[in-house]
């Protein structure tokens, strides 16, 4: 680890973007390995900052199965979440939310994706706004446009249409 921090400081000093994410990806495995699942996401965090807008995916990849459990981890803490979902797919792992999002020609956001799984519940309005720390008007917004990308015009068949999505 001593050694990595080493190169990581050198390849920051050189502004060897690809390096320093490669060395932070080998940081994340090499604390999870320690079992030091914490310490292990403070690289995973930055390498997937720096990494997210020139979409590299490869380098993830291909630490594998113990990278795949790391952006598990992260995607549950909502880090880089639409990115870690892209990479969860290369694993073969997209979720259910990633699936109806490429189903759509109009994708869903993550706040209107959120919003759409509540819409599935007994809540009212006013309870999934308290619950997703908006305001009301904030959540007719996301519910309009959920709607409007889907086709739809109510609840029940904006959760029937995504279960539709889902079954594809």
């Amino acid at each position: 680890m001593r050694l990595l921090e080493s190169l990581l400081r050198a390849a920051d000093d050189g502004a060897r973007t690809r390096s320093v994410i490669e060395i932070l990806v080998l940081q994340a495995i090499g604390y999870q390995m320690q079992d030091n699942i914490a310490a292990a996401l403070r690289p995973l965090e930055r390498a997937l900052t720096l990494a997210e807008p020139e979409d590299y995916v490869r380098m993830f990849v291909d630490e594998g199965s113990a990278m795949a459990a790391l952006l598990e981890v992260a995607a549950k803490r909502r880090t880089a979440l639409a990115y870690v979902h892209k990479l969860l797919a290369a694993f073969g792992k997209a979720d259910n939310r990633t699936r109806v999002t490429q189903a759509l020609m109009q994708p869903l956001s993550e706040r209107e994706l959120d919003v759409l799984r509540l819409l599935g519940t007994d809540l009212d309005g006013p309870e999934i706004a308290r619950q997703l720390v908006v305001s009301l008007s904030t959540l007719r917004t996301h519910t309009r446009s959920i709607y409007s990308k889907l086709g739809v015009n109510n609840r029940r068949a904006a959760v029937r249409r995504a279960e539709e999505l889902l079954r594809k």
